[in-house]
This record gives structure tokens, sequence and C-alpha cells, in this order.
């Protein structure tokens, strides 16, 4: 029960950065020089950032609810775990190739 926490925490830092444009949430922006977040355009940033962090949030919940319905099975967690780490590195690699994020000319 206690694994939903981290999906809410999830959903909840999703929401800011998505529907709240919470940019400091996003890291390596927030440390950015100004002249760097210049090339980016926040409102990519926002919906791209904060929709990933939304899917991560279902994958916790997914993980979660597969644990409580199969008696805290650790084969659940095993899955969850590997599913999570794909899903992150699928995404980060997928955010930051291609332009996606930047100011177009």
């Amino acid at each position: 029960m206690i694994l939903f926490i981290p999906a809410a925490m999830m959903l909840v830092i999703g929401w800011l950065i998505r529907f709240k444009k919470v940019t400091w949430l996003v890291s390596g922006y927030n440390t950015s020089s100004k002249k760097k977040k210049e090339e980016y355009d926040p409102e990519k940033l926002c919906r791209n950032v904060g929709n990933f962090v939304f899917v991560l949030a279902g994958v916790l919940a997914l993980t979660a609810a597969a644990r409580v319905l199969t008696g805290e099975s650790e084969a659940a967690a095993l899955i969850g775990f590997v599913v999570l780490i794909v899903v992150t590195l699928v995404g980060i690699i997928w955010l930051n190739t291609g332009d996606r994020l930047k100011k177009q000319p």
C-alpha cells in the first residue's frame, strides 16, 4: 500500500510541471544560463516533461496495484522495476534527441 505514495508524488510533480509551468522542477533547465534557456520553448518543455512524469507515475501506480492484487508478490515488484527502468531510459533518450524541446526558427 505504501507504494502508492511515490506514484501520488509523481502525479503532483507532473501536474505542477505540465499545467502550472513550474520549470524549476526540470533538472538541468533550472540551472542553465539565461542564454541556454532562450534556446528552449517552455511550453514544449513543460508539456513533454510533464507527460513523461505522468507516465512514470502510471508505471509506479500499476506496479503498486499489481503488488496489492498478487499479495505482495516479488515477481510483480521485479517486473514493475524493469518496466520502470525501460520507460525511464526510453523517455530520457526521446526527450534529449531530435531537438523536440527547442524553439523552432
